[in-house]
């Protein structure tokens, strides 16, 4: 029997892959800290909790294929508060952010054609190139000078007859990167000058530290036809299992192709929905706490590796991720060992392996991504069995260290 080209080129998620041995240590009696995965441990607020329970239908029917109208336009609202012209009209309702990213892909591109985005990129974006038969071409960055993009006429040495779009996450996952007003207003030249679409995957958009400022390429009044926002409850809102993500665009006619992809699959869960108005009604400073609670982590696990010899990284300006250089050969060998092997005081750690954030596994052979998504106490718990688990890496295995 045949199976499709298509998804034999998708892979398994490197951050999941190591749940079987988790699961081996746990009936070990080992306690493990999560430190591969973007789930967020800060309580989903009641807004969201309260609305599911309240909404009693007699019948859950189909909903609206672009979304509830009460959901658009509470979310045309948030825009708004951030400065962005977004009407009920300009956003469609997904199922996550990841179905957003596939719709506007299938959009775009047809098959063979080319998006550009900085890598390390969030892994996701591969195994939805290779439903959506899209090649993705890396600007690549890197961790020394904090994830910074090349010139621009290194970024435009990339484009093809091919490259129909820049895909940019921002701030990053997984590098904490936050772009600055002169790498977007050179994203957005290009964009103009080679008739691109520019896609800004925004759903860390209010995890901002040190006083930055939001920025967004939706803020340039110059392209606001080739601007695609990718956005998703996910993250800011705690509320990962309740899938409900956006794509908020002006493109006329790019709407009336995605719209064609909403009605294809019907619609979007109104429970969610339902759910998900109440969250987008939240205002500013409802951020103010959970900026403060992530900035104190942020600031245990800098400390943390600062400590460790050998270790080179930079302190993330966004998101909740640390991407961590390790004095090791390669990532994914040390992440099977902590597992399987190490523990200290009958716990220990488990990181994502970096390969799965580059186009080519090599490219990040030696780094992990660290997600710091719990709480102060077990972050500073976790970044002290890392020091001691790199000790006891260098004595087991030497040959497999810098």
């Amino acid at each position: 029997m045949h199976i499709s080209k298509r998804t034999q080129k998708m892979c398994q998620p490197a951050l999941l892959k190591y749940y079987p041995l988790v699961e081996e240590a746990k009936k070990k009696g080992r306690k493990v800290y999560f430190l591969n995965i973007g789930q967020p441990d800060i309580k989903t607020p009641d807004p969201f909790l309260k609305a599911v329970c309240a909404h009693q239908p007699k019948v859950l029917e189909y909903q609206t294929p672009e979304g509830i109208l009460a959901l658009r336009t509470a979310s045309s609202s948030y825009y708004q508060r951030l400065g962005l012209n977004y009407t009920k009209n300009d956003i469609f309702i997904t199922n996550g952010g990841s179905e957003a990213l596939l719709f506007t892909f299938l959009s775009i591109c047809d098959p063979g054609d080319e998006i550009l985005t900085p890598e390390p990129l969030y892994s996701i974006y591969k195994e939805i190139a290779a439903a959506a038969n899209v090649k993705l071409v890396g600007i690549r960055t890197h961790a020394e000078d904090g994830f910074a993009l090349p010139s621009k006429d290194a970024i435009e040495a990339l484009i093809t007859k091919q490259t129909r779009a820049i895909l940019i996450t921002n701030p990053g996952n997984p590098t904490g990167k936050v772009f600055s007003k002169e790498e977007l207003n050179c994203l957005s030249e290009l964009s103009v000058k080679h008739a691109l679409f520019l896609v800004s995957d925004e759903v860390y958009r209010e995890f901002l530290y040190e006083n930055l400022t939001y920025l967004s390429p939706a803020q340039d009044q110059k392209i606001p036809e080739q601007v695609i926002l990718v956005d998703s409850i996910s993250k800011r809102y705690s509320a990962c299992g309740a899938r409900i993500g956006f794509i908020v665009l002006k493109n006329q006619a790019l709407k009336e192709s995605i719209k064609k992809l909403c009605q294809m699959r019907l619609s979007v869960s109104e429970i969610d929905q339902v759910g998900a108005v109440n969250l987008m009604e939240l205002e500013a400073d409802f951020f103010q706490s959970i900026i403060k609670e992530y900035s104190y982590r942020r600031a245990i696990v800098f400390e943390g590796l600062k400590k460790i010899p050998g270790v080179i990284c930079k302190m993330p300006k966004g998101a909740f991720y640390f991407m961590v250089k390790l004095p090791i050969i390669r990532a994914d060998h040390f992440i099977e060992w902590l597992i399987s092997e190490f523990a200290y005081e009958n716990e220990t750690v488990l990181l994502s392996p970096a390969d799965d954030f580059y186009l080519d596994p090599e490219g990040g052979k030696d780094e992990v991504r660290l997600a710091y998504v719990l709480n102060a106490k077990d972050m500073q718990k976790a970044m002290g069995i890392l020091e001691k688990a790199l000790e006891a890496y260098k004595i087991a295995f030497p040959e497999m260290c810098k």
